[in-house]
């Protein structure tokens, strides 16, 4: 498969201008200068990104200029410190992967599709000339299969603006389910050269979001081992998420999950991106600090066997906080074991 060069490992930087409270002080303190090397350190070549579209525009889709001013000194101090950078476009007008935050409308709504491909147009005018060390996902985690070919549409209309702009920068597209892996085979035959499939991994979900608050059944006391077997991860997601876990049901119920799982649960994925010629990148994966410290380590170490086996790029959720933060001091005691599998 395609080999996506400098982006092989990175961190995410969930929470700055994402998933938050959008105010100076939060964009001054959550993320600082100083981080950056220590991501480097710990032996990453990227970030990525995470951008909620009230950063960079108002409510009337107009630009706002200090926005963009932070978005050009995350990108600065990632040069600075060797690494790339992935500019995510984590929730627009009109759409976002939670309902909690309101936004519909995007896939049916001309007025939200002409915002996207604008505000698109404003980022490309102003990070298109820094296409060597620098790529663009166009939207986080659609939601709904039922999107599927709006969102083919959509995203080939945008990239098209782009290449207007920018025509060598990569452009990452995910797919419906969230990113899932299942949805990259109805994507969109990659547009150019420069395009790259998007996929996220935080199966089996039921651990990773074990005792999970914001996921309806699942019970906030909720806890299951990585030593569980398949037959009590899927009794137990069956409980927790009113449904099974994906790839669970092909394994056998005494078993136990192994790397296996994680390489038949990407495979399909990585075909298709070998056969249409594109890399293929996990925007996203990570284990909730519901789990144990030691836990992760082990769910790491599985996952990272299959991304190397197929020569997939990827960004672990996430640096700070978040749930799912790899500084945390939680981590402390597996942190420098665990950095060698992201």
């Amino acid at each position: 498969m395609k080999i996506w060069n400098g982006y092989q490992k990175g961190i995410n930087l969930g929470g700055w201008f994402s998933q938050c409270v959008h105010t100076e002080e939060h964009y001054d303190t959550f993320v600082t200068a100083e981080d950056f090397p220590i991501i480097k350190r710990w032996g990453a070549d990227h970030v990525r990104v995470p951008v909620d579209y009230e950063l960079l525009e108002d409510s009337a889709g107009e630009p706002i200029e200090s926005g963009y001013e932070r978005l050009e000194r995350a990108a600065s101090l990632c040069r600075a410190a060797g690494l790339n950078m992935i500019i995510d476009l984590h929730k627009a007008a009109g759409f976002s992967f939670d309902p909690n935050e309101g936004e519909t409308g995007f896939f049916v709504n001309e007025a939200y599709q002409e915002r996207f491909y604008s505000l698109w147009e404003r980022i490309a005018g102003r990070f298109g000339r820094y296409s060597g060390t620098l790529a663009f996902e166009l939207l986080n985690e659609v939601t709904e299969k039922e999107y599927c070919a709006a969102w083919n549409r959509i995203s080939n209309e945008c990239i098209r603006r782009i290449r207007a702009i920018a025509p060598e920068v990569k452009i990452l597209v995910g797919g419906y389910w969230h990113n899932s892996a299942a949805a990259v085979k109805d994507l969109a035959m990659p547009y150019d050269g420069n395009i790259v499939y998007n996929f996220h991994c935080y199966e089996p979900l039921v651990f990773t979001h074990q005792g999970a608050y914001w996921m309806p059944p699942m019970e906030t006391g909720f806890r299951i081992p990585i030593t569980a077997t398949v037959g009590e991860m899927d009794e137990a997601g069956r409980r927790m998420l009113a449904g099974s876990c994906a790839g669970l049901d092909k394994l056998p119920k005494g078993s136990k999950l192994t790397s296996d799982f994680f390489e038949d649960f990407m495979a399909e994925a990585a075909r298709v991106a070998e056969e249409r010629g594109v890399p293929l990148y996990c925007g996203e994966y990570g284990v909730i600090d519901c789990a144990s410290p030691e836990d992760t380590l082990e769910w790491y170490k599985m996952i990272n066997a299959a991304f190397l086996k197929y020569g997939i790029g990827r960004a672990a959720w996430s640096y700070r906080r978040m749930d799912f933060g790899l500084s945390d001091a939680r981590m402390d005691g597996v942190r420098e074991e665990l950095l060698r599998f992201i």
